[in-house]
């Protein structure tokens, strides 16, 4: 999707535009670009709350996926979380050092590594998910309690229906 679609720029602002399209034939905006975009700027403000501690959220996923399959392969992580295995084990190469993931079996060629959460592992999903409790906050005082209510349930249902596994 092209990134200028919906700026508004000075010109545009002095033509009576946004983005070159006249507003009497302007199309309704996409819900799919509207759920893109909400999405990114959701990250960012998670990212700058997770930045603080040295973490991205790439880190955040190898955690929650880690504390609730301990064990999993750095492959299932990386699937997960749609990056290589190598990119996963860099990640939890990074994890490892900052003593958030401890690995329970040697490395090595074609070995399965048994890494799980530690107490610092822990501290960090709940400083990411004090970030994201926060962006909760924010939506539950924009949106109409009913509205917030069916958003989730709805959100899920696309993610299931686009093939994503669950957050």
């Amino acid at each position: 999707m092209d990134e200028d679609v919906g700026k508004d720029t000075k010109a545009s602002r002095k033509a009576g535009t946004s983005g070159g399209v006249s507003p009497a034939g302007a199309p309704p905006p996409s819900a799919a670009f509207l759920v893109m975009t909400v999405g990114r700027r959701i990250r960012e403000h998670v990212e700058a709350s997770l930045k603080a501690e040295g973490i991205s959220m790439r880190h955040m996923s190898a955690l929650g996926h880690l504390s609730r399959d301990a064990g999993i392969s750095y492959s299932e992580l990386a699937r997960r979380a749609s990056v290589t295995p190598q990119s996963m084990q860099s990640t939890l190469t990074k994890l490892e050092d900052r003593g958030a993931v401890a690995r329970t079996t040697d490395s090595g060629r074609g070995r399965t590594a048994q890494l799980f959460v530690t107490e610092e592992g822990a501290r960090l999903l709940r400083v990411g998910r004090d970030a994201i409790t926060e962006v909760d906050r924010m939506l539950a005082d924009l949106i109409d309690a009913d509205d917030l209510a069916r958003l989730t349930p709805s959100l899920m249902q696309m993610l299931r229906t686009l093939g994503g596994d669950q957050p």
